[in-house]
């Protein structure tokens, strides 16, 4: 949220719903260190690679992705649970460093 000074969220609860999650959904904040994120589609097809910094964010809503730490890096990852191990994953091969494609935005 990005708000000025002086305003103010009304107290406030949230109402118990239930809720049916099919699909994981995660958001990664880069504390420190440096990141390469190598995103795929939902059929496992390879897309494009992004440098994550200190003070990025990804949110991972769909599609595959992997990534390597490049530099020693702090990250806090969030997602919904209850997380089920391996039963939660499909493991696949990553692409090769020389197929990597970081578009125009970085390398």
């Amino acid at each position: 949220m990005n708000r000025p000074k002086g305003y103010s969220i009304t107290p406030h609860t949230h109402n118990k719903v239930q809720r049916q999650i099919e699909d994981t959904q995660e958001v990664l904040f880069i504390k420190s260190g440096k990141v390469r994120f190598d995103f795929y589609n939902d059929a496992q097809h390879y897309l494009q690679s992004r440098i994550l910094n200190k003070g990025d964010v990804v949110l991972l809503a769909c599609g595959s992705h992997g990534f390597e730490i490049l530099e020693p890096s702090e990250i806090i990852e969030v997602k919904q649970g209850p997380f089920v191990g391996e039963q939660d994953k499909i493991r696949f091969e990553p692409n090769l460093p020389e197929q990597l494609d970081f578009g125009s935005s970085n390398g």
